[in-house]
């Protein structure tokens, strides 16, 4: 289907001045950006409906194993604290395999039509959990559904840093992590509310576990109709599968820019010559390839046997690791019971764990969106893992002094209560944001669906990982647990500060002038090559590209 069959073509010369005036302007990032780039943040409101649900299914599930009605349903998953844990952490696995196999669907089928088959499995996967009337369909439901939030975790970024200009393009995708919160938040308050229908005791409602298992098929409806109807293709990809000119008028509806227009040109050059670069490195360097498959398989082999192309992998990975080994899944996860154990107890302590923490989550996420194009992504990480540390610390701190003495010094037990959420906080506005962005624009076009999948399938082992051994580290190692999180973060700090390269505001089809993809003189042939094809001054562009990446 194509994206230009069935819509009336937009004169656009016919755009007002003022529509002009925005697009020269748009020079802002943050929310100033986004709301100059209309049409961008349109489209990546609609596209982060994945993260939405994404966010939903890992915030669901924890309320529902818990209501009285669900036990009885189900009784070998209620009375089995085992099997409780596998039927939270079989969405993970599912995950996991479904950021790897998207990466080749993403490229094949299109960034936009891989969205549409991963709400497929969603869709499957929800009406399996919500219709269950046994233990398998709740297992069979939760994994196939975990395969779609795998493939939309992985793609949902992808797309949206393949649509965004430079100048907006960490705060575009930073709506990937604010919906995700969304989507935690909300899953949690839905649950609670629904526990009371029927009652919370005997008498209470199968309505109130089936109805959060099923509500999210709208959502889920929703992103699969707009993929197929209302998100354009990503240019990036049209122009690698050579649909130069239909990749040309999408580009021109997305930055509302006529056809002609030099700035629209200039980013079109931009982009083809990447294209170009790649599609003519994979002919010369690997004449064999012919089919499909056989081009897939060596890209897979470049990530890991070019070395600039292996340290960025490597980077997008260890990301993904440094996140989860923050510690935010394991409060997330086993919050209430972190809250019991500094001596808070009663029913206040689910709303006060998960509920509370779910608002700042959400809340949190804003500055991300207006911050991470101004102050770029290093110092917002350095800053996000500082303030972490210092939470983790003081917390552990507390817990060291006051394990056996809570009831006393209730005060302490509340100050480690705002250092937990100031962690949150923390987390959310940094890493929790720039572990999705930075992956998903520091790649070029040819392998950028393969790097992103095996990072954000990483991410998910990662996230199993980390929710398996935390109730072992809470028991044996109690407030050493928060230490050892805090040298997780501390690396975080280090590792940003010694090694990651500024991002901000540098073209995708630039990146390799900060990775150093361009050394070897084989590689600067080529791309002479290809600007000499394209009619682009080669002396002009690379200094150009230089005074850009100095400044």
């Amino acid at each position: 289907m194509s994206y230009v069959v069935g819509v009336e073509k937009m004169e656009a010369d016919k755009l007002s001045d003022d529509e002009n005036l925005l697009w020269e302007s748009a020079e802002h990032g943050g929310f100033r950006g986004l709301l100059k780039s209309r049409k961008i943040l349109h489209l990546s409101l609609i596209a982060s409906l994945g993260g939405f649900l994404f966010g939903y299914d890992q915030g669901v599930i924890s309320g529902v194993l818990v209501m009285n009605n669900f036990i009885k349903s189900f009784p070998r998953i209620g009375g089995d604290g085992d099997l409780q844990g596998w039927a939270v952490s079989i969405m993970q696995i599912g995950a996991f395999l479904g950021a790897l196999i998207n990466s080749p669907l993403a490229d094949r089928l299109s960034r936009r039509y891989s969205i549409a088959l991963a709400n497929v499995s969603y869709l499957i996967g929800a009406l399996l959990q919500a219709g269950a009337v046994n233990t398998a369909m709740i297992f069979v439901g939760r994994f196939v559904g975990g395969i779609g939030v795998g493939q939309l975790s992985m793609v949902i970024p992808l797309y949206i840093s393949e649509i965004a200009p430079s100048n907006i393009r960490g705060s575009a995708v930073s709506l990937q992590q604010f919906a995700i919160a969304t989507g935690i938040m909300v899953a949690f308050w839905l649950d609670f509310g629904t526990q009371h229908i029927g009652g919370v005791g005997d008498s209470q409602s199968q309505t109130a576990w089936r109805l959060p298992l099923g509500i999210r098929v709208i959502p889920s409806a929703v992103l699969l109709f707009s993929s197929l109807f209302v998100l354009p293709f990503s240019p990036r990809w049209l122009m690698k599968v050579g649909r130069e000119q239909e990749a040309r008028y999408v580009l021109g509806k997305l930055r509302i820019l006529p056809e002609n227009d030099p700035n629209l040109e200039q980013e079109m050059l931009q982009i083809k010559a990447g294209a170009m670069f790649d599609e003519l490195t994979m002919q010369e360097k690997f004449p064999e390839a012919k089919t499909h498959n056989q081009r897939a398989l060596q890209l897979y082999k470049e990530l890991v046997t070019q070395r600039h192309l292996a340290k960025r992998l490597f980077v997008a990975c260890f990301m993904q690791v440094l996140q989860q080994l923050s510690g935010i899944n394991a409060i997330i996860y086993y919050a209430p019971k972190m809250f019991q154990a500094i001596g808070l107890r009663g029913a206040s302590v689910s709303l006060l764990a998960t509920g509370v923490i779910g608002i700042i989550n959400v809340l949190a996420t804003i500055p991300a969106i207006a911050v991470v194009d101004k102050y770029g992504r290093r110092s917002v990480l350095m800053l996000g893992a500082s303030a972490m540390t210092v939470s983790h610390v003081i917390i552990g701190t507390l817990y060291a002094v006051f394990e056996k003495s809570w009831n006393q010094y209730p005060g302490a037990g509340w100050a480690a209560a705002v250092f937990l959420w100031l962690f949150v906080f923390n987390f959310a506005y940094s890493v929790g944001c720039i572990s999705w962005i930075y992956p998903s624009e520091i790649f070029p076009l040819g392998v950028r669906a393969q790097a992103l999948g095996i990072a954000v399938s990483i991410n998910w082992i990662s996230n199993f990982l980390v929710g398996l051994l935390t109730p072992i580290m809470l028991r044996q190692l109690k407030y050493g647990t928060f230490f050892f999180f805090a040298s997780c973060t501390v690396t975080l700090f280090l590792w940003t500060w010694l090694c990651l390269p500024e991002t901000k505001g540098v073209d995708m089809e630039k990146m390799d002038k900060l990775w150093g993809g361009s050394e070897s003189l084989e590689t600067a042939e080529r791309m002479r090559r290809i600007n000499s094809e394209l009619g682009i001054d080669n002396e002009i562009v690379l200094d150009r590209e230089m005074e850009e990446i100095e400044v």
